[in-house]
């Protein structure tokens, strides 16, 4: 379907179409920066694609092929039609100085993705309404994903920002919905939700424009927790990126470090052998059940049910220590997968273990769904708050549960399946409403069908053979021929110092991570480290849309609904 969809623009645009090519199954164009809103609006509007997923900024200053030429910067926008079940990312040059139309007017997703590639790159969006700093502080100066920004020139922020400009006040209330015959500006109250505060479950803040007890306008700040993930990447090996996924979505791990792997496996153009496949599965699936009882337990102690935190952690923490430690050695920030495969096979028991955890988790959910299911206060703390229909998730670039729970039945495990998930039989799990409570019972019932996932691995048995494949240029060799050979000795410095050949290209390697799609745009130049790095977070859309799903509500709302989205400030600053 993506190939039909490339067809359908080169019939539409012809020659203003500069360039298609097809690789690692990605569906590329290339057009020019006036051409790029009108063919943006044809495949909103012709195509069917529902979503922008992201914008990806690129410094193709220092490419051994393109550096040099008067482009130094590529936009690429990635497109996705979930109802044609097809994807193709539109790609455009800009010389240094010159803009780009913003596509906010389109997608509200584009909003924070320009935002970002602007404050990296600086790359200027013309007509975005709201062109500010993201990650990086209101004060730095510079564009801190240039290549020639040093990497260790860091910058300290004196002053804070202020988010809701006097602007923002008087249009507030104009429209504020008060019993008062007049509202003046000075009779509205300006709070700062976070970025120190349990309730935001992390360095986030959101400062709201209170009439009374009602928010009418709110925006948020992000960026506190930035470590620059990406920066990092373009200067260690591919390998060496793989701890650093660890502190993205650190609730879930071992998924982002599966993800990440298989980003890379697309790059290399190999598939890991079978026992390594099925044991990411398991993990993977793991994952997100800790996640889930995670984001599940901390939202219900948000809106006062102390007592199913206990529950949901208890499981929780049993998988941690019965499973994922004796697996990998650590409990938070866990390192197992590796390119090509896993850093070692399972421990003895590995099964049994698993088992036994996914029937505690079973129990867990039966006395939590008893607690919630019919409480009047869940209830009336849930249903109809902050609903969004499927229409208005697509265009913030909403996926994984939050979509889900809109009714809309896209994953990435069925839909675009990898590591064989088109074997296992499980369902997916839909709401009606998109609402607080839709997002929670969503997260609830799908940890049971990971469970149900597990239990066909594990019925069928392991694989036998390797857990890694078996080429010296991608996978570390045995420590016995590292003690025991010069060639294993020279094989292991070489990937050690120079890091695992990948071709030079580029591709976009994805996977259902807890959250949504976790994604890794990936440029090679042919060297043993990436050329560029961007991470596509599922709750950096997410967030976006926060400040619009709690106007006229009231903080305890906004609190519920923050909970019941899963906001991780490691994916979402990166």
């Amino acid at each position: 379907m993506s190939q039909k969809l490339v067809a359908n623009l080169k019939s539409a645009f012809g020659e203003r179409l500069l360039g298609a090519s097809s690789a690692h199954g990605d569906e590329v164009v290339v057009v020019g920066r006036e051409d790029l809103l009108e063919v943006a609006r044809h495949l909103r509007d012709r195509e069917s694609c529902e979503m922008l997923l992201d914008v990806a900024g690129v410094d193709l200053s220092e490419h051994p092929s393109l550096g040099g030429s008067a482009d130094r910067f590529e936009v690429n926008y990635l497109f996705r039609s979930l109802a044609n079940r097809s994807r193709v990312r539109v790609k455009v040059r800009v010389e240094e100085g010159q803009d780009v139309p913003s596509l906010s007017g389109l997608y509200n997703s584009a909003n924070w993705a320009e935002r970002e590639t602007w404050d990296l790159y600086g790359v200027p969006f013309r007509d975005h309404p709201d062109l500010r700093r993201i990650l990086c502080h209101h004060e730095f100066e510079g564009h801190a994903l240039r290549k020639d920004y040093p990497i260790e020139q860091g910058q300290f922020c004196t002053v804070p920002e202020k988010l809701i400009q006097d602007h923002d006040i008087e249009r507030a209330a104009g429209r504020a919905d008060s019993a008062a015959e007049e509202l003046h500006p000075s009779d509205l109250l300006t709070v700062n939700i976070g970025p120190s505060h349990p309730a935001t479950h992390g360095a986030l803040r959101l400062e709201c424009l209170l009439d009374g007890e009602i928010i009418v306008d709110a925006k948020a700040e992000i960026g506190y927790l930035h470590r620059c993930f990406e920066k990092e990447a373009e200067d260690h090996t591919w390998a060496q990126v793989m701890p650093y996924t660890d502190r993205l979505n650190y609730v879930s791990a071992m998924l982002n470090n599966v993800i990440y792997s298989h980003a890379v496996e697309k790059m290399l153009g190999v598939e890991v052998p079978p026992r390594a496949r099925v044991v990411r599965v398991i993990v993977s699936e793991l994952s997100r059940i800790i996640d889930h009882l995670v984001c599940v337990c901390a939202n219900l102690v948000d809106i006062g049910a102390l007592t199913n935190y206990w529950y949901f952690y208890n499981v929780r923490e049993s998988i941690y220590y019965d499973v994922i430690e004796p697996l990998c050695g650590s409990r938070l920030t866990t390192n197992y997968s590796r390119i090509g495969g896993l850093a070692h096979d399972v421990f003895e028991g590995f099964e049994q273990a698993v088992e036994r955890n996914l029937e505690k988790l079973a129990t867990a959910i039966t006395e939590v769904t008893g607690l919630i299911a019919r409480n009047r206060i869940f209830l009336d703390r849930t249903v109809g708050v902050g609903p969004m229909t499927t229409a208005q998730a697509l265009d913030w670039g909403f996926t994984g549960p939050c979509l889900r729970a809109t009714g809309c039945d896209y994953d990435i495990r069925k839909d675009a399946p990898y590591l064989g998930y088109e074997t296992y039989d499980f369902d997916i799990v839909v709401g009606t409403a998109g609402d607080t409570r839709d997002r929670i019972m969503c997260r609830v019932e799908e940890m049971t069908q990971s469970a149900r996932i597990i239990r066909q691995a594990l019925q069928r048995g392991l694989p036998t053979g390797p857990i890694v494949v078996d080429d010296p240029a991608i996978s570390l060799p045995p420590k016995e021929q590292v003690y025991g050979s010069i060639e294993g000795v020279m094989n292991q410095f070489k990937l050690i110092m120079e890091g695992t050949k990948v071709p030079a290209g580029e591709a976009y390697g994805f996977g259902e991570g807890a959250n949504g799609e976790l994604g890794f745009f990936c440029v090679s130049d042919g060297s043993g480290q990436p050329y560029r790095m961007k991470v596509r977070p599922p709750c950096f859309p997410i967030f976006s849309a926060y400040p619009e799903m709690v106007k006229g509500l009231m903080i305890p709302d906004a609190v519920a609904i923050l909970g019941s989205i899963n906001i991780i400030a490691g994916e979402l600053d990166r």
